[in-house]
């Protein structure tokens, strides 16, 4: 299959880049999960349930515009296809405070996750494929951190 451009009219390919970050021509996925931010404001404001809801409905979203994309670029995991530190970095940051000092754990423990790829991260990122192995191993990253900081806040 030939690789394809990003086609910025599908908005499969919007998403899936988060709105663009993903183009970014060096660290596409620090640029992806600082392009969440947004989304942590968001969540931070809403009822737990809700917040946790919202993102099981991004994690669904990203499976399918991150399938979409992939098949229509003919690469399986596409640096430009961001979505994936879009939810990571919103599930590591779910229920903690939103103050500069967490949002900077978090961002960093993340990206750290992400990038190192310990297990069991790798685990997923080597096993699964398609939408999900594009998302897996960063909802995966986003858990582990999530937990790593909520067990930081309760020795604080």
């Amino acid at each position: 299959m030939k690789k394809q451009p990003f086609n910025l009219r599908r908005w499969q390919h919007i998403v899936a880049t988060g709105f663009g970050s993903g183009l970014a021509p060096v660290a596409p996925g620090t640029f992806g999960t600082a392009a969440a931010l947004p989304l942590v404001f968001v969540l931070a404001q809403l009822p737990l349930l809700w917040s946790a809801l919202l993102l099981v409905a991004l994690t669904v979203l990203g499976v399918y515009v991150s399938e979409i994309t992939s098949r229509d670029l003919g690469v399986e995991d596409h640096g430009g296809i961001v979505i994936d530190e879009v939810v990571g970095f919103g599930l590591t940051m779910w229920a903690l405070p939103v103050e500069w000092p967490w949002l900077l754990a978090g961002f960093c423990l993340f990206r750290l996750l992400d990038i190192v790829k310990p297990w069991p991260v790798r685990f997923f990122d080597q096993h699964v494929t398609g939408g999900l192995g594009v998302m897996a191993d960063d909802i995966v990253a986003g858990v582990l951190a999530c937990c790593l900081l909520h067990g930081v806040s309760l020795a604080l």
